[in-house]
């Protein structure tokens, strides 16, 4: 069962939440913003439903609430930022913005990022290059319960990687996606309609296919995009390890088993090899390679000629965002609908905070 709430509203009560953690009102209206982002565009996993677990992050210890999220090193066009442990909702759009910046000068920016959090989803961050004619790109390490094929270890995190591209009259192009299966907030969402998971999402602590959503609690693991090697499993586990590099082993952020967990009550790891989570984020000038608007017209025929493509039985062929854009039009007009758990959850919250819901 769930019941629908609008977006306002669910806006304004994740800002006071924020707010009650200390965050300044500017910080808070951003990482409002950003994690509603998740469920207007339909990615319940990576929305308010995670909003409980920044609490206890900031319980914790583990994030501030009013960091000093700066550059520490730089060139032209390229430049490490320090998150100072604040929220990844934060600190990923400052460093955006820094990349933004490098491309209007040089043509392109790239930013890896240390010491942050979990950063809600990753296309929000790459679509802020889309009003620039700018392509955006942002990818971020997670926390380690991804298995790298033949292994039985939990080494990765879901680590998604996010692109945007503009178009002319098109809607832009918007590919945001995990290098898992599944993200585990879909495991989450089962386990609140007890539901069983699909084969080829996750295995049990021996490596056996499993389809029971709380196999993680029982030291089981997510699988690569593929599933297995037969389905093209070690290409998810290379896309999984090209984003840890990239966000955490270039930015000097923890990497692989040492990325710190999402969840409050597992332990650090006791040895880091660096500082909080990594992402990556970077823009490009379309102009630095063709005029712009010769490139957006040349993308709205890309568009419409594989929208034109036939299509199997009963099926449309869509493009990416396709969805999201959809889903977003639909729940800022009628509503988020929320799972029950999710609501008992965030009221459990208000009473925390003394706020209404």
């Amino acid at each position: 069962m769930s019941q629908t709430f609008s977006y306002p509203h669910l806006r304004e009560f994740t800002r006071s939440v924020f707010i009650k953690m200390g965050c300044p009102p500017q910080d808070a209206e951003l990482a409002s913003e950003v994690l509603l982002s998740a469920d207007l565009r339909g990615i319940d996993s990576h929305g308010v439903a995670r909003l409980s677990g920044y609490i206890r992050l900031w319980e914790a210890g583990r994030i501030n609430a009013t960091p000093n999220i700066r550059v520490v090193h730089e060139t032209p066009s390229t430049a490490v930022v320090d998150g100072d442990a604040g929220l990844g909702l934060v600190v990923a759009p400052f460093a955006m913005k820094v990349a933004i910046e490098k491309a209007a000068a040089v043509g392109s920016g790239w930013v890896s990022v240390k010491n942050s959090n979990h950063f809600g989803i990753a296309g929000q961050h790459a679509m802020m290059a889309l009003e620039k004619d700018m392509i955006g790109m942002a990818m971020t390490n997670a926390s380690p319960l991804v298995a790298p094929t033949f292994a039985t270890e939990r080494m990765l995190g879901t680590n998604p990687i996010a692109v945007a591209i503009p178009a002319k009259e098109q809607p832009p192009f918007v590919a945001d996606f995990a290098t898992t299966t599944a993200a585990n907030g879909k495991l989450e969402i089962l386990q609140r309609k007890s539901e069983e998971a699909p084969v080829g999402w996750i295995q049990d602590k021996d490596g056996h296919s499993s389809t029971n959503p709380h196999e993680l609690k029982s030291g089981g693991a997510l699988l690569p995009l593929g599933g297995d090697r037969d389905h093209g499993s070690h290409k998810g586990y290379c896309l999984g390890a090209i984003v840890d590099i990239f966000s955490a082993v270039l930015s000097g952020a923890n990497y692989g088993p040492w990325a710190p967990p999402f969840v409050s009550f597992l332990p650090l790891a006791p040895d880091p090899v660096g500082e909080g989570l990594g992402h990556f984020l970077g823009a490009m000038r379309v102009d630095a390679f063709r005029p712009a608007d010769e490139f957006k017209a040349h993308m709205d025929k890309w568009i419409s000629r594989f929208r034109e493509a036939t299509p199997v039985a009963g099926e449309q062929v869509l493009i990416p965002g396709d969805p999201e854009r959809e889903m977003e039009q639909e729940r800022r007009t009628s509503g988020i609908p929320l799972l029950d758990p999710v609501v008992k959850d965030l009221r459990e919250v208000a009473g925390k905070f003394k706020l209404d819901f």
